[in-house]
């Protein structure tokens, strides 16, 4: 076993990781890449470290100043949901280790179909944060262009984004066909280990092998599916799933910043040079409710939840950019102001956003107008058109009826 792999024991710990069932030679435990230890000190694998060995001073702080900026953005959101400025909200405490280092481990050609916890991502992607948000304040069907960013769309149905990531990937593909000048590109698709058990994910395997698509399968396992454990939805290792397909699969520590962005380096090299897809499995925690509508306390203990601070991926990075001498108090404390300065600038944008007129919706179905919405939209106005105006005397209707 390398020094930069872990066996996933290391983390085991009651309520962690259950024995799975079947035999060690049935179903092995894979080995997890991890180049960053909780204590911040890094270790070193022959496969994976030089896909980090060129990373600057500067990009070691910027990752820790993404993190730090998602969790305050994640803070507030759930803090406007709770005083009724959003419908609802998906928070991602714990998995911004994942999330900013695989978002900004992509190039501006590769195209993300992200769930609807994908806030990291589309914060490395160039979004406007609080363009998330409109879809969570009841405003917008979607929120932004996804052309815009290649990034698509949250998607509230589990995994039907799988299937889309493959079709655009063979897409993308065949495009190089015709013009072999076209850069070489892959999509990502996120799941959640929840996810992972619906079909579309299988349908989406099975293309993607067939037909050799530049993919990359992104499962964050944070260990609850809402309320169901890992160790319930798969009876084996989600990271061995790939075998089955034909292609590779990686368990990686989801709350190492060095080790997701080296594999998701690595994984993203693979299928754009036409290797094929690749399964990621990133092994985190969700610290928080699976939404705002949800409960955790009801099926998880809190000694679970306490014993996943120490592996915070903040306070790892943390860790290691103070034993380098990388960053000082300042450094922090700066943060912290742009973080409360964001907040602000979050909340003032939120509480300014207009909802749409109800008409509007009749001009979101065709890019070009239809004799048929036009005919319903007619139907609508006669239909507004036959109450009574709420300005006018409310005695003239029972007049002129006795008259």
């Amino acid at each position: 076993m390398d020094v930069g792999h872990l066996p996933a024991s290391e983390f085991d710990s009651a309520g962690f990781e259950q024995t799975l069932m079947g035999s060690p030679e049935e179903n092995p435990v894979p080995d997890m890449v991890q180049l960053l230890t909780i204590d911040g000190e890094v270790r070193h694998d022959p496969t994976y470290s030089s896909y980090v060995a060129d990373l600057t001073a500067d990009e070691l702080r910027g990752f820790y100043r993404d993190m730090f900026l998602v969790r305050r953005f994640d803070e507030e959101a759930t803090a406007l949901q709770r005083q009724g400025e959003l419908v609802m909200w998906v928070p991602m405490t714990g998995q911004e280790g994942v999330q900013i280092a695989s978002g900004r481990a992509l190039m501006p050609q590769d195209y993300v179909f992200p769930t609807y916890r994908e806030h990291g991502v589309a914060y490395t992607r160039g979004l406007e944060l609080s363009h998330l948000l409109r879809r969570f304040r009841g405003i917008s069907h979607g929120g932004w262009d996804p052309r815009e960013a290649n990034f698509h769309l949250y998607t509230l149905v589990l995994a039907a984004q799988v299937p889309h990531a493959v079709g655009y990937a063979m897409g993308m593909a065949r495009d190089r066909l015709v013009n072999p000048k076209l850069p070489e590109a892959a999509t990502v698709a996120y799941f959640g280990d929840g996810a992972s058990s619906e079909g579309d994910v299988h349908e989406g395997m099975v293309f993607a092998a067939s037909y050799n698509a530049p993919v990359v399968f992104f499962c964050q396992n944070n260990h609850w599916a809402i309320s169901v454990p890992t160790e319930v939805q798969s009876r084996v290792p989600l990271a061995n799933r790939a075998r089955g397909y034909g292609f590779p699969g990686i368990r990686v520590d989801g709350n190492d910043v060095l080790a997701v962005h080296a594999v998701t380096r690595w994984a993203l090299e693979h299928a754009r040079s036409g290797g094929g897809p690749v399964l990621i499995e990133a092994f985190t925690y969700r610290m928080s409710a699976h939404t705002t509508a949800d409960d955790p306390t009801k099926y998880r203990l809190s000694a679970d939840e306490e014993a996943w601070l120490d592996r915070d991926p903040l306070l790892r990075l943390e860790k290691h950019l103070r034993s380098r001498d990388l960053v000082d108090d300042a450094f922090f404390e700066d943060l912290r102001e742009e973080g409360r300065n964001m907040a602000v600038r979050l909340r003032e944008n939120v509480q300014a956003m207009e909802a749409p007129g109800f008409e509007d919706a009749f001009t979101d179905v065709y890019a070009e107008a239809h004799p048929l919405v036009r005919e319903e939209l007619n139907a609508h106005r006669a239909y507004e058109a036959g109450f009574a105006d709420s300005d006018a005397d409310p005695t003239a209707a029972s007049r002129e009826h006795t008259a």
